[in-house]
């Protein structure tokens, strides 16, 4: 997320094509996909508390080097290294919240996890518009984030103490355990989300700041009040499981898909107005947060067993759309301009809700494997 928040100055201090932005942003992505992979065995051999630690340890350290990075392979490498954090911390909380919260409660709890970040954003925001108003340098910025993270690692020391002794212990048919056809929509939404939401990431802030921002504020203020957006509106994914509910999950993922394409869809038609910022940022963090919170609870409703290898399961499908998504996204943005990018960038989670039908999401114990 901070990645996307800064391209503008990134751009301006490395010299960075959009292209390379694509790069490093799918670059950055990656290092969550292997944050993912790493978080398995860490789980299975220590508990919760192992995987946890070592990501927010990633964290402060890659934040850090971006805070200090003199050249592109630099930032590149502090990137790649924060976001594997991600990968690493966020899957064993589902292993933690299976252990220590009753049946009923756990679709609000693992909501609330997901939802987080919406928090965060949205401070993170404040401080690119603190620095951008009081012309302050983005490293600043970014050593704040790294001194933040170092807090919350102390912090997690202590919250996760009692669980910490409580090893995961995967399946013995390892990943073929989540190899179900019912899990299929699971991996589809997965890898939709993961597209567009790194796209929109990676690209919508510095197409809004080169659209020249909104009426009223300086041009380089605009990334933090599209991420301040994000964020406050990215708090509904803890109305989730009060949602769905409500609704149903089917009705709930088509609404989350059409969120996330009208997201990117207005940042190509609006890129230079209060209604496209707010509207497209604000749907873009509904999006993101909701179908966060879904894929933790869905994918722990299919595999009760495997709480969090499932998750995994289903966050490296959208690892695996977060990487191809800016690298492609770059290039056809320096070839067809970049509201072509965007509005293509909506087709695929428009199309996924389209074709997403009732009896593709199930929600009870998946069947053998396949």
């Amino acid at each position: 997320m901070g990645f996307g928040l800064f391209v503008p100055a990134f751009r301006d201090a490395f010299a960075l094509s959009t292209s390379a932005v694509g790069v490093v942003s799918s670059l950055g992505f990656l290092g969550y996909f292997v944050g993912l992979l790493v978080a398995q065995p860490l789980l299975a051999r220590r508990g919760p508390r192992a995987p946890v630690l070592c990501g927010l340890a990633a964290a402060t350290l890659g934040m850090g080097i971006v805070a200090l990075a003199p050249g592109t392979a630099v930032l590149a490498a502090g990137v790649f290294l924060a976001t594997s954090s991600a990968g690493l911390a966020w899957t064993p909380f589902n292993n933690a919240v299976h252990r220590m919260v009753r049946d009923a409660r756990r679709p609000t709890a693992l909501s609330a996890i997901s939802s987080g970040t919406g928090v965060g954003i949205a401070l993170a925001g404040l401080a690119a518009l603190a620095t951008a108003l009081w012309g302050l340098s983005w490293r600043v910025c970014w050593a704040l984030f790294a001194g933040a993270s170092a807090l919350v690692l102390l912090a997690n020391l202590a919250a996760l103490r009692r669980v910490e002794k409580q090893p995961g212990g995967g399946p013995p048919e390892g990943w073929r355990a989540v190899a179900r056809t019912a899990a299929i929509p699971l991996f589809v939404i997965g890898f939709a989300f993961g597209t567009t939401s790194a796209i929109f990431i990676a690209f919508a802030a510095d197409h809004m700041v080169s659209a020249g921002g909104v009426a009223g504020v300086p041009t380089d203020a605009t990334p933090a009040l599209v991420y301040i957006c994000y964020g406050l509106a990215g708090l509904a994914g803890l109305a989730t499981g009060r949602a769905e509910a409500t609704i149903g999950l089917p009705r709930l993922l088509r609404l989350l898909m059409l969120a996330g394409a009208l997201s990117v869809a207005l940042v190509a038609i609006a890129p230079g107005s209060w209604a496209g910022l707010t509207l497209a940022a604000g749907l873009q963090g509904v999006h993101v947060m909701m179908t966060s919170a879904v894929l933790a609870f869905w994918s722990e409703r299919l595999f009760p067993a495997l709480p969090s290898l499932a998750f995994t399961a289903a966050l490296l499908a959208t690892a695996t759309g977060n990487v191809l998504g800016p690298a492609a996204a770059g290039i056809v943005s320096d070839a067809w301009g970049a509201g072509a990018m965007f509005l293509g960038a909506a087709v695929l989670p428009a199309l996924t809700a389209l074709f997403l039908r009732d009896r593709h999401v199930r929600d009870h114990p998946a069947g053998p494997a396949t």
